[in-house]
C-alpha cells in the first residue's frame, strides 16, 4: 500500500485514499490516512508526511491541483472543532513573487490564527478571495504560476485602461460654439432669497454628532467568540464573588532573596504568579468542589488540576492551560507560563494548548486594576482574580505599618459551591501566599 500511495503522490492533481474499503479523491491541503504502515517520502514540492505514534498519518504540506505551470493555493485544515474562518489579512497581491512555504494570507478563527502558505515558488497570477471573506478548508485562495519570473506581470484582475478620445480641433470647436444659440438674459431682476429659518431644537431632541465622525469596524471572530462565551457564562451560572486581602510581604521577600539563584539554575525568572498557582493547587486539593463542574443532574469531580491562565493579547483574551499543575514545582510552572504567554502574544498558540482547564486565574493587577469581579470561564465553576499590589496601612501586632496588600476575588457558581467552601478556598490562598513555608510542611 505504501508503494502505491508513493506512486500516486507523484501526481499531485489527484490523491487516492483507501479508508475502510472506500475510495476517496481529495484535493484538500491536509488529510488523515489511517493504517499507513511505513513512512512515505514524496516529492518535496507537493506534500510531506508527518510520522506519529498513532495509527493516523497527517499530510501537512499545503497543496491542491497542479496543472503543470499553475498551482492552486487552498485553505489548510483548521482542526476538528473549526469549520470555517475569516480571511483577515492578505499579505500578497497579484504579480508578487513568492517562495515555497512563504506566507500569503492569515485566516482568523474563533480560537487561533491559521497561516496560508505558498505550495511552490512562482508569481501570484490571481486571487480568488478578499479580506473579510468566510472561507473553509479546501477553499481556493490564489493561483501561482511557477514559470513566471519577476513581479512585473499584469494581474488577471486588472482591467485595461480606457484610451482618452482625441480632442476636437480649434476650428471645429469655434464652429460649434457659433451654431449654439446663446441663452436669453431676462431683464427682470431676481428677488433676494431670504434664508430659511432653522427649526429650534427642543430639550427632548438631543443633537447627535455627524456620522462622518464615527468609525464602524467589524468585530474579529475571536472577539465575537469571547463575547458569546462571556454572555453564556452570565446567563448560565449563578455567579457570586467573595473577596479577601493578602499581605504580600513574605512572598515578595521570598522572591527577592532567591530570584538570582533561581534564574541562574533554571534559566527563567521567579515571578509571583507561580506562588499563586501553587496556592490555588493547594486550595483546590483542600476544597475539591471548587475543581468540580455540573453536568446535567450530575457533579463531575476532577482528579487532576489543570490551571488556565488568562492572557491579554493584541487580538483579544486567550486562556492557555498549565496541565497537571499539581505535579509541577515553581520552576516548571514559571517555564510553562513563560512559554504559553510568548506563544499567545505571537499568535502561534494552538487549540490544544487552550482546551480544557479546571480552574482559571486572571491577573488584572498587571494593568493596575485594584478590584474587580471576574467572570467564570465555562465550563469551569470558579475563577480567581488577582489585582495590583498597593502599600496600605495595616495593623501588625500593636502597630500600624505600611504593607504591600493585594485584594483577591473568587467568583464561583453558587449552584454548585456554597459560600462556606468558597471562603475556605480563598482563605487557603491567603494563608499560603502570606507564608509560603506552609507548602513545604503541607499545612
Amino acid at each position: 500500500m505504501a508503494s502505491s500511495i508513493a506512486r500516486l503522490i507523484r501526481r499531485p492533481a489527484t490523491i487516492l485514499f483507501m479508508v475502510r474499503g472506500y475510495q476517496h479523491v481529495r484535493t484538500f491541503s491536509q488529510h488523515i490516512i489511517p493504517g499507513l504502515p511505513t513512512r512515505v517520502k514524496p516529492n518535496r514540492d507537493i506534500v510531506q508526511f508527518i510520522q506519529t505514534d498513532s495509527r493516523y498519518r497527517v499530510l501537512s504540506r499545503s497543496f491542491a491541483s497542479d496543472n503543470g505551470d499553475l498551482v492552486d493555493t487552498v485553505v489548510p485544515f483548521m482542526g476538528d472543532s473549526i469549520t470555517d474562518g475569516t480571511l483577515a489579512t492578505l499579505l500578497k497581491k497579484p504579480g508578487d513573487r513568492v517562495e515555497a512555504d512563504e506566507l500569503i494570507a492569515q485566516i482568523e478563527t474563533d480560537k487561533v490564527t491559521i497561516d496560508v502558505t505558498s505550495p511552490a515558488a512562482g508569481v501570484i497570477e490571481k486571487l480568488f478571495a478578499k479580506e473579510g471573506d468566510t472561507v473553509m478548508p479546501g477553499t481556493k485562495v490564489a493561483v501561482i504560476s511557477k514559470s513566471a519570473a519577476g513581479s512585473s506581470e499584469v494581474s488577471m484582475q486588472e482591467k485595461p485602461k480606457e484610451t482618452p478620445k482625441p480632442s476636437s480641433p480649434p476650428a471645429e470647436k469655434e464652429k460649434v460654439e457659433k451654431e449654439q444659440p446663446k441663452a436669453e438674459v431676462s431683464p427682470l431682476k431676481e428677488k433676494p432669497k431670504t434664508p430659511t429659518p432653522t427649526p429650534k431644537t427642543t430639550a427632548t431632541e438631543p443633537v447627535l454628532p455627524p456620522k462622518e465622525r464615527e468609525k464602524r469596524v467589524p468585530m474579529t471572530r475571536l472577539r465575537r467568540r469571547i463575547a458569546t462565551r462571556l454572555k453564556d457564562s452570565q446567563n448560565t451560572f449563578a455567579m457570586l464573588t467573595t473577596f479577601n486581602e493578602v499581605d504580600m510581604t513574605n512572598l515578595m521577600k521570598f522572591r527577592s532573596e532567591y530570584k538570582d539563584a533561581f534564574l541562574e539554575k533554571h534559566g527563567v525568572k521567579l515571578g509571583l504568579m507561580s506562588g499563586f498557582v501553587k496556592a490555588a493547587v493547594s486550595g483546590l486539593l483542600d476544597q475539591p468542589i471548587i475543581n468540580a463542574v455540573i453536568d446535567g443532574d450530575d457533579i463531575i469531580y476532577r482528579e487532576y488540576v489543570d490551571i488556565s491562565i488568562a492572557v491579554g493579547t493584541p487580538k483579544g483574551l486567550v486562556v492557555p492551560v498549565i496541565r497537571n499543575a499539581d505535579k509541577m514545582n515553581f520552576a516548571q510552572i514559571e517555564k510553562e507560563i513563560n512559554t504559553l504567554a510568548n506563544k499567545a502574544n505571537e499568535g502561534t498558540i494552538s487549540i490544544d494548548e487552550m482546551a480544557g482547564g479546571s480552574f482559571t486565574i486572571s491577573n488584572g493587577g498587571v494593568y493596575g486594576s485594584l478590584l474587580s469581579t471576574p467572570i467564570i470561564n465555562p465550563p469551569q465553576s470558579a475563577i480567581l482574580g488577582m489585582h495590583s499590589i498597593v502599600q496600605r496601612p495595616m495593623v501588625v501586632g500593636k502597630e500600624i505599618l505600611p504593607r504591600p496588600l493585594m485584594y483577591i476575588a473568587l467568583t464561583y457558581d453558587h449552584r454548585l459551591i456554597d459560600g462556606r467552601e468558597a471562603v475556605f478556598f480563598l482563605r487557603r490562598i491567603k494563608d499560603v501566599v502570606e507564608d509560603p513555608r506552609r507548602l513545604l510542611l503541607d499545612l
